[in-house]
Parts: structure tokens; sequence; C-alpha cells
């Protein structure tokens, strides 16, 4: 483990932000008028809504691979984590394009999903995409799905395992009956008859680990099967089998495959765990509480819901972070082999010149980062996102570190296909494809999320967040790239606050524009 003397700022350093550092600044986002006339590349938040031009279609429509990865933050190896072995995820970054800071709408599965699939940005105080198992068909029933959209435009669409939280939720975005999903969608219900659900625990030796209030098996498990055993093996198996037939149909696919893993449960096929050395995993940089945290910021539960959370020590003891830890990076690897094995079939297909693939994370995840386990926060490990494009015409092994968000998701994928943006509805995101062009692009001034009524702006240098309660969160990733300490109240940051809280309220009253 790294020397954190060595790479953590201290509160004192907070301090020494320079005069002309801080007025560059303040003078750089108090050029940006009020209201919704904040578009364009050197506006504050880029577009809010997205153009209704798009670039001239392709001489031949691509097809879409669409892959969900449930809790996947960006530990992996093409984001500077090599202790995770991710090498076919690696592979497509090297192919494709890697956005270095790309951010979820709301830090929570069901919500993240919905907003990314409409493109509209969640709303807390309208109850719009607030929960982990908020439906887009109840929360924004005139908008019409990204899947929806490109299946009106003549694609053929499927969908695989988890996609959209619930399965049921805008059913009608796809071509078939979707299969290889929990009929009443993720969430994990009680076994009446005791035991770990078969699908989900395998090793009968789970069952001695049932968790009594919940009837949940225990949080991890490596299991000696084949891949294809576990559920997302089987949505592998299927989509392979998708690749195939659909590869001689006369007509675009956009094919959604989504992979459940490496959500909890952490099971996986015992060969993965098999590739870590439990006591070689290095523990989390910084684990101490950041300083002055608001009271709103806390630890997930999610995990205690599980079994043998206690029997480790959670949420604080080194046995509990390397067993934690150890059993995420084997359900990443895991995922990752069956989605080289996707991959390896596209182009055996002779598909892959022909495809957009896109792989993204719903939402970021703490991992021991100040003992925190999970998302439901407004700090950057719950925010920020893995997102990956490969795409026809496109070069490869490019990276940018411009702010993009999963709104954006929408717009661009239209832009990259030749279609036109909806009539149904006003996507809020920004097409992200001059970036794939030109890396280097001046971009969004900011990017914003919420969760639980807190309104988050993440700028180049800041993310702050502020509630209905009068609680504020200010870091500076530039000295403070590890969030270490809450600088909301420090008086030299009450300008910058002023400017941060302005870029909300813009957002705001954009909304009822």
């Amino acid at each position: 483990m790294s020397d954190m003397s060595n790479k953590t700022m201290n509160r004192d350093s907070q301090k020494r932000h320079t005069f002309a550092t801080r007025r560059t600044f303040l003078k750089k986002i108090s050029m940006v008028a009020g209201g919704c006339a904040i578009g364009g590349s050197t506006g504050l938040v880029g577009s809010l809504f997205a153009d209704r031009q798009t670039r001239d279609k392709p001489q031949k429509q691509p097809n879409v691979l669409f892959i969900p990865v449930d809790d996947l933050r960006t530990q992996l190896g093409c984001y500077g984590h090599s202790e995770t072995l991710s090498p076919n995820i690696d592979r497509l970054a090297n192919e494709g394009v890697v956005f270095e800071r790309a951010y979820c709408q709301v830090p929570v599965c069901g919500a993240s999903r919905a907003s990314l699939m409409t493109g509209i940005r969640p709303h807390f105080q309208e109850g719009r995409f607030t929960r982990f198992n908020s439906r887009a068909d109840n929360d924004t029933p005139e908008a019409v799905s990204l899947a929806k959209h490109f299946k009106q435009n003549g694609y053929y669409t499927i969908s695989n395992g988890k996609v959209f939280h619930d399965p049921r939720d805008m059913a009608d975005s796809w071509s078939e009956e979707i299969v290889l999903s929990r009929a009443s969608g993720w969430d994990l219900t009680r076994n009446p008859a005791g035991s770990a659900e078969q699908d989900l625990w395998l090793d009968p030796k789970s069952n001695q680990y049932i968790n009594p209030q919940t009837k949940r098996g225990p949080f991890f498990e490596s299991a000696d099967v084949p891949d294809e055993a576990y559920h997302d093996g089987k949505v592998a198996a299927k989509t392979i089998a998708d690749l195939r037939r659909l590869k001689d149909k006369n007509q675009p696919f956009f094919l959604a495959c989504g992979f459940f893993m490496p959500h909890l449960p952490w099971n996986a096929p015992k060969r993965y765990y098999d590739l870590y050395d439990p006591e070689k995993i290095d523990l989390a940089d910084f684990r101490q509480q950041p300083h002055n945290l608001p009271p709103e910021v806390r630890n997930s539960g999610e995990i205690r819901r599980y079994g043998r959370v206690d029997e480790f020590g959670w949420p604080d003891s080194e046995k509990f972070h390397r067993q934690a830890r150890h059993a995420y990076y084997a359900c990443v690897s895991y995922v990752d082999a069956l989605i080289g094995r996707i991959l390896d079939e596209l182009k055996a297909l002779q598909l892959d010149r022909d495809t957009i693939v896109i792989l993204w994370g719903d939402h970021g995840y703490h991992l021991g980062e100040y003992d925190f386990w999970g998302k439901h926060n407004t700090l950057n490990n719950a925010l920020q996102v893995p997102l990956i494009v490969r795409a026809p015409g496109c070069s490869g092994d490019i990276r940018t570190d411009a702010l993009v968000e999963f709104v954006d998701i929408y717009p661009s994928l239209c832009e990259l296909a030749g279609l036109p943006l909806p009539d149904s509805h006003r996507l809020h995101g920004k097409s992200f494809v001059p970036l794939m062009d030109n890396p280097k692009k001046p971009w969004k001034e900011a990017v914003y999320s919420e969760w639980q009524n807190g309104s988050v702006v993440k700028t180049d240098r800041y993310i702050y967040t502020e509630w209905p309660s009068g609680s504020r969160m200010l870091f500076d990733h530039h000295t403070d790239p590890y969030e270490t300490a809450n600088i909301a109240d420090e008086p030299e940051n009450a300008e910058i606050i002023v400017h941060l809280r302005q870029m909300l309220k813009d957002l705001e009253r954009c909304y009822h524009s």
C-alpha cells in the first residue's frame, strides 16, 4: 500500500490555494449568463438540452451492443487499477474511447438506469428517479426510451440480463419478450424455504450462513462451478446465441446485455477468486472519515442484508476489507471474462466493424474508502463511473478527461447511429461524439447529480453538494483528490460556493422553462 503522506493533502494544504487561481475560476464561471441560455462548448454546463442536429447518417446503419454492468466502479486496469484483472475490458478500451471523468446522475441502480435510458435528469423535488426501484414508465410516461427510439427507427431490439432495474419497465422497448431477468425486478426477496436463493448461491455451504432477518445468503461465494452456472454466465451465453441469429437478420440490432456482478452478493466461480492472493490485496488508500462530513453523508447498509458480515468484522476490520475487496475483484474478473467471450464472438461473426459497443457501470462504489462500502452518497467514489465506447469510423486508444454524464449517452448513440433525436421529450444531455474525434476539445464546465435531496455540481476542480437542511459539502479535487476534508465552511471558499450554488439554481430554473 502506498504511503498516504505522499498521496493526500492535509487540511493546511487546503488553504494554500492562490488568489490568482481562485480568481481565474470565479472569472470563468461569472461569464456565464443566468437562466437556460447557458449552452455552447464554453458555457458552464455545455448544452443543457441536446441539439436536434446529428452528424450525417452512416452509409451502413451500425448495430449497437449495449453493456451495463451493475455496481462497477472504475476499478479496472484501463482506469489505472492494475491490481484488478480486467484484460477484456482493457482491450475494448484500447480499441475505443475511455471517458476518464464520467458521472452518473444518481448513485442507485434503478434511478440511474431510468435516467440514462430516457436521457432525463432525476429531480428529487418532483419525485423523479429517486429510488433503487424507480421506473421510467411511472416517473416519465411521456418519454420514449433509448431502446424504443432505436426500435422505432428500424432496429431489432433485445434485452438480456439487467438493463432496466425492473424488466417490466418500458417493456415495449424490446422486439422480443425479455428473458433472463427477474420477473419482479432485481430486488432480492425472502426465500420462504429459509435457504439461499437457488440462482444466486450455488455452494451448499452457503445455506449455513443465512441472514435470519432477510433470509439472504452470505455476502460472497466462490462455488467450484462452470461460468454458465451463475446467472451472468447464462446472460453471456444467451447474448452470444443472439448475435449468431442476428447476423443473418436483414436489420440492424440494438442488443443489450446487462450483467448483475459485481453487485452484491459477490458470487463468482472459484477460478476467478483463485486469480488473487487475498494477503496481497491492497486496502483502500484513505480509510479515515473526511473532516467535517455532513450527517447526510453516510455508509451504505446494503451489505448488512447478507450473511457473514459480522463474522468478518464489517465495516472496519482488516479481515473484512481484504475479503470484500477480494470478492469484488473476483466478480469483476468473472464479468470481464464473459464480456471477452461476447467481444470475441462479435469479431468471429465479422460484426465488430459495424457495431457500436458501449460499456458502462450504473454508478460508483466505495470499496473501503472512509470504511464505506457501497453507493448511496454524493462522494466522488459513488458518482464517478466507467464509460467506454468503441464505434465504427472512430479511432481507438483514445482517452478524454472531459466531464461527461449519463444523460449524454442517449443523444450520443443517436448521433453515432445517424438517428434523429426523439420527438416525444427533450433530452437533458449533450452528445459527446465530438470528443471521440477530438478528446481535448473544450467541453462542459460541469455535470450534475442528485441523491436524497442533495444536489451536486462537479466542475473540473470542485465538487459541491448542498441539502435543504443547510448542510454543504465542498472538495477541491486539484489539492484533495481523496476528499479528506470538507472545506465548505472555510471563509476563503465563500465566493466559490456562491457561484456553485448559482449553477444549481440555473439548472433548476431550466427544468421549468
